[in-house]
């Protein structure tokens, strides 16, 4: 039996997924660089602070939203210094996507258990440091 060929897809099919998410990502920060996080009202408070008075490891992620988009590093690694590294974790991943899809190449994604158990210790690790008095400094 032959094996199957995959069909040649033409350039605006192997665009459309990460183009969508690309854009989706871009309005999702210019919401959030029009609305002020820092002003109350305009976003709900996160559960976990409210109830228990600890930071999880996205507090302070809309905040450092704003203030990248304002271009304003300093601030916005204060505010959630995790999120930030997220933001240039998800650019390269997004640059591999688009240059693959441009060229045809299939985007594969394969994470090993052992990466997402480093990724959560990190964000436990984070979220512990955070809200100790010797880490206040990455408290937002």
């Amino acid at each position: 039996m032959p094996a199957s060929v995959p069909p040649v897809r033409s350039p605006v099919r192997r665009l459309a997924a990460p183009v969508a998410t690309l854009a989706g990502v871009v309005a999702a920060f210019a919401y959030v660089g029009s609305v002020d996080p820092n002003e109350p009202g305009h976003y709900p408070v996160c559960p976990l602070l409210r109830f228990t008075g600890v930071y999880c490891p996205g507090c302070g992620g809309l905040r450092s939203a704003y203030a990248f988009v304002h271009g304003d590093l300093p601030a916005a690694l204060g505010a959630n210094a995790l999120a930030v590294v997220g933001y240039g974790v998800f650019a390269v991943v997004m640059t591999v996507w688009l240059i693959r899809a441009v060229r045809g190449v299939p985007m594969r994604l394969a994470v090993s258990p052992v990466l997402w158990w480093g990724i959560g210790a990190v964000l436990a690790l984070f979220t512990l440091v955070r809200n100790l008095p010797f880490g206040s400094a990455l408290a937002p």
